[in-house]
C-alpha cells in the first residue's frame, strides 16, 4: 500500500515553491472542462446555463462536500486507515 506524505498536521503547513513539473495542468483542465460541457449536453440537451431553474449555489455546495468526501476518502486509503 502506499504511503501518504499528508497527516492533519500539514493542513496548515507551508510548502517550498513548486518546482518545473512535466504536464500542464490548466490545459488538462480545459479539456475536461470541454468533455463535461459535451456530456452535459448530451445527457440534458443543452450546456449549463443562468437561470435554468435551479440554485448554482445550492449545486455547487453539494459538489464542494463531495469532493471533500472524495479527498478525505484519498488521504484515509493512502494513510492505510482503517476505520
Amino acid at each position: 500500500m502506499m504511503t501518504s506524505h499528508f497527516n492533519r498536521r500539514d493542513a496548515n503547513k507551508p510548502q517550498p515553491a513548486p518546482t518545473q513539473g512535466q504536464v500542464d495542468v490548466t490545459n488538462e483542465v480545459i479539456k475536461d472542462l470541454a468533455d463535461r460541457a459535451e456530456f452535459g449536453e448530451r445527457k440534458y440537451g443543452t450546456r449549463l446555463q443562468t437561470h435554468n431553474g435551479r440554485r448554482g449555489i445550492e449545486d455547487a455546495y453539494q459538489e464542494a462536500l463531495d469532493l471533500c468526501c472524495y479527498l478525505k476518502q484519498i488521504i484515509l486509503e493512502y494513510e492505510g486507515i482503517k476505520t
